[in-house]
């Protein structure tokens, strides 16, 4: 068996775009950091790199860079050529809250060895960030809330503000140098590795905001998911319920040729429920819709509630606060 393939079946063909193997080798050779002989050679000509590679490629850059911080500094300066086709269809969408929707579907182009998901709470929006794999998982980590960092400041002009980052893991370096190099709070120890902002944010405009360009760009993502044969099943389900608010698990496992606990066993395989993803895809597009004209019972029925009443004891739940609180404050911000 050719060794690309004997390495692909080894690391259960997960995967990554050979062009954030590459920012990796370019960090190295900027740094003058000496990789071993032949490791950046064996990534060329690839159409997807192994995991297995990208471990080794990892564990041999961290050791080599000598500085604990050497993740984050790499995402802090990934360009989005680095990220594939995903990295130009974020920046082409209109807002940073479609570019986040973006990321949460169609993360796998980049890597399918983590997935992002958007949260909401009061007044505040977070992309957490969970890993698969093993091998420097506290420096992937920084790298990849860093790569979003940077580029989400990029894409919007540096208007972008973080509220913080949040990590799981305790300090790899003096914190004080964490909050230098991000620009931003950063806790540690925490219950997931995060990026948080205030919601408002979600409607800034992008600078390179091109709706024809994003448009094949999202062809060519799907296309990526297709032959790298990988779509997450989280975000086949996420991009069902946003298609079909009103179906529950029963139908979209149908969708999904699965059965209603076949689905629950492969959500709760990747830490998660089908009824946290909904209330997260249901806040979300809740949101959303209160922030234009329509009548609550329109919203409710829309979402698939059963009535006004059990949307708004829904929305309180998530939000704290009742719709039309919600609405209110919207319109005097």
């Amino acid at each position: 068996m050719e060794p690309a393939k004997q390495a692909m079946q080894d690391s259960n063909q997960h995967s990554v775009t050979p062009r954030y193997s590459q920012a990796i080798v370019q960090m190295a050779e900027r740094l003058g950091i000496s990789l071993p002989a032949g490791l950046g050679a064996r990534l060329e000509g690839l159409q997807r790199v192994p995991i297995a590679w990208q471990d080794e490629l990892w564990e041999s850059f961290c050791q080599a860079s000598g500085d604990p911080l050497v993740g984050l500094r790499l995402g802090l300066e990934i360009q989005v050529g680095h990220l594939d086709s995903l990295g130009m269809l974020l920046v082409t969408c209109d807002t940073l809250g479609e570019a986040l929707e973006e990321l949460v579907e169609y993360a796998p182009v980049i890597s399918d060895g983590g997935e992002f998901h958007m949260q909401r709470e009061v007044g505040q929006v977070f992309i957490d960030y969970r890993p698969r794999f093993q091998v420097r998982q506290a420096e992937r980590v920084e790298a990849a809330l860093g790569s979003l960092l940077n580029i989400t400041r990029w894409a919007t002009g540096g208007r972008f503000q973080p509220s913080g980052i949040w990590l799981t893991h305790a300090p790899l370096a003096d914190p004080a140098r964490y909050a230098e190099l991000a620009g931003c709070a950063v806790q540690f120890s925490s219950t997931g590795n995060r990026l948080g902002f205030s919601v408002d944010q979600l409607a800034l405009p992008q600078i390179q905001a091109n709706s024809a360009l994003r448009d094949h760009l999202r062809q060519l993502a799907d296309q990526t998911l297709a032959e790298v044969g990988h779509h997450s099943l989280c975000a086949q389900v996420e991009k069902l319920i946003r298609e079909q608010p009103r179906w529950g698990k029963e139908r979209i496992a149908e969708h999904l040729q699965l059965s209603g606990r076949h689905l629950h066993r492969r959500l709760a395989e990747e830490g998660l429920t089908f009824r946290s993803l909904r209330d997260s895809v249901l806040q979300t597009l809740a949101c959303d819709l209160l922030a234009r004209e329509g009548r609550l019972a329109d919203i409710a029925e829309q979402l698939g509630f059963s009535d006004e009443g059990a949307f708004t004891r829904a929305f309180r739940r998530w939000q704290g606060v009742t719709p039309a609180s919600y609405r209110a404050r919207r319109s005097q911000s």
